[in-house]
């Protein structure tokens, strides 16, 4: 439904007026706001010789800050309460943008100062609500107050950090959010894990499958195993799947899974987010995503690589925020995740938070896979328990993982926790209105899970082969498919999370044994499975 400017109860001709002021102040105010980019690296940790050189190369991505962030989570809450008359509302593009998206003076000034700070490229999203450039270091320090040190990340690869908050001067400190781009030590990562041997049956082990018999599965067999009976298929709802580089592979090895399997061909769509990539090396990923998707849902009206340049920070939010400025996909997969606390030092979680956020508003559900690390995604520190981000968000849902055993005709028969697999609390995301399990005031994770043992994965097509493959990077497309087929059987649902939380216990399988370190499954909710897995027709009832 269209909303009205009134219906939201938003006041917005003070913001606008002040636009028109900042591109002129910039120039000339001298006090600095910090954004909320930090330093990656705390200075007096470093020896200032590490710094790199002035005319060293670097991308910068400015995210502006929505308007009226409070009435857009109002407007969130009431979409999901059945006493309020917005109830199951969607915000249109009229809305977004008339409401909430920067103007476009505000998003010309940020343009202006990068511009006027030595930055070239200089180019503004659809939307406004990110602003890109290509400069130096040298660049940056003028622009953000920022200095670099070089660095490795956990590899070893030869990487940067900033070791200064991110900053801009005052006239800009009611637009400018955060500054990605500044550090290449820590980025996302996909959650694949290859099986030790591709269709063996296996016995599982404690914390990854008890006693049971695990054995790979062909993807379209889990609509049988978690129960769809006769849900209807997803066949009408578009899905999306966040993906970067090269996309031709994954599009063949999909036509020969549909061919190999007797299925329609799917209506596919790639979509490039800046530069075209051309790494190949997550067609794997690519690959057990789209096949799972297409085999869980029963076939869907269109699938959309949105393609991004690579895995990092910058060139992610940007493939978050063209999924969302589209608006087309109403569920999107994201195999992807990295230390919640890096994502919070980087601002890369301030930007996509904003993102998802109107992606909540307009009826768009995130399905995000929760690590492959345990309970502490934070391999090195800080110790303890620490969610994998995005999985944190509050809004998205976040998927764990299980070892699952089946019987004969692609039966369920039983799920365990798998070890691997992410869920923890919060250590700085607000708990959102809709969870109502978990203690304290956080974001709990998980939501729910779904198969993610390799020894129990699925049985795709790579590179025109077959291969077995798991990690949370399967439960995440297994549960964006179960969700597309519960869109199709009720189109006014929108974004999943509440719904989740409020049916009935009896529309999941319940995980109450195993351990992923720092969290254990038991009875009923718990960090470390969520609700369980769902058991799509109950799911579908209930709804």
């Amino acid at each position: 439904m269209q909303m009205k400017k009134t219906s939201l109860c938003l006041a917005m001709g003070a913001i606008w007026a002040l636009a028109s002021t900042v591109a002129t102040a910039a120039g000339v105010d001298a006090t600095w706001r910090t954004t909320s980019t930090h330093a990656h690296v705390p200075a007096a940790s470093v020896n200032m010789g590490d710094l790199v050189a002035f005319d060293m190369p670097l991308h910068v991505q400015v995210a502006l800050k929505i308007q009226n962030k409070g009435a857009l989570d109002d407007f969130i809450a009431a979409a999901h309460n059945p006493a309020s008359p917005l109830f199951r509302a969607k915000l249109q593009a009229g809305d977004v943008a008339a409401n909430f998206l920067p103007s476009q003076a505000q998003a010309q000034a940020v343009a202006d100062y990068l511009s006027r700070s030595g930055f070239t490229n200089v180019s503004v999203s659809a939307n406004r609500l990110l602003v890109s450039a290509d400069g130096t270091a040298t660049n940056a320090k003028a622009a953000f107050g920022t200095r670099f040190v070089k660095t490795t990340d956990e590899h070893g690869r030869a990487a940067y950090a900033n070791i200064d908050d991110a900053k801009v001067p005052a006239a800009l400190a009611d637009v400018v959010l955060s500054v990605s781009g500044l550090q290449t030590v820590s980025h996302p990562h996909t959650m694949i894990v290859a099986a030790s041997s591709q269709g063996r049956v296996e016995k599982g082990k404690p914390g990854g499958g008890g006693g049971a018999t695990l054995v790979g599965h062909n993807p379209t067999t889990f609509a049988s195993i978690y129960g769809a009976g006769g849900t209807p298929t997803a066949s009408t709802i578009t899905v999306g799947i966040i993906s970067d580089g090269d996309m031709t592979q994954p599009l063949k090895d999909l036509n020969q899974f549909t061919t190999t399997n007797g299925l329609p061909a799917v209506n596919t769509q790639v979509v490039t987010v800046g530069t075209p990539g051309t790494d190949t090396s997550g067609t794997p990923e690519w690959d057990l995503d789209s096949q799972d998707i297409v085999g869980m849902s029963g076939g869907v009206g269109k699938l959309i690589f949105y393609a991004a340049n690579s895995l990092t920070n910058s060139a992610l939010t940007a493939a978050f925020n063209k999924v969302v400025s589209d608006n087309q996909a109403q569920v999107i997969n994201v195999s992807l995740g990295e230390c919640e606390t890096s994502a919070y030092q980087d601002g890369s979680m301030a930007a996509d938070d904003q993102i998802f956020a109107l992606g909540v508003a307009q009826g768009q559900t995130f399905s995000i896979s929760t690590g492959d690390s345990g309970s502490n995604e934070c391999t090195k520190k800080p110790t303890g328990t620490t969610p994998s981000y995005p999985a944190s968000s509050p809004y998205v849902v976040a998927v764990s993982g299980t070892s699952l055993s089946t019987g004969t005709s692609n039966s369920w028969v039983s799920e365990t926790l798998w070890s691997g697999a992410g869920g923890s609390p919060s250590t700085v995301e607000a708990k959102p209105s809709w969870q109502t399990q978990g203690g304290g005031t956080t974001r709990d994770v998980a939501d729910v899970a779904f198969d993610a043992d390799p020894n129990s994965g699925a049985i795709i097509i790579v590179n025109g082969s077959n291969a077995q493959y798991g990690g949370t990077s399967l439960a995440a497309p297994l549960f964006a498919a179960t969700w597309a087929r519960m869109l199709a059987a009720h189109p006014g649902l929108g974004f999943a999370a509440p719904h989740l939380y409020t049916v009935s216990t009896a529309s999941y399988h319940d995980i109450t044994s195993g351990s992923n370190g720092g969290e254990t499954a038991t009875v009923g909710w718990d960090y470390a499975s969520g609700f369980g897995s769902s058991i799509v027709s109950a799911l579908n009832a209930g709804l």
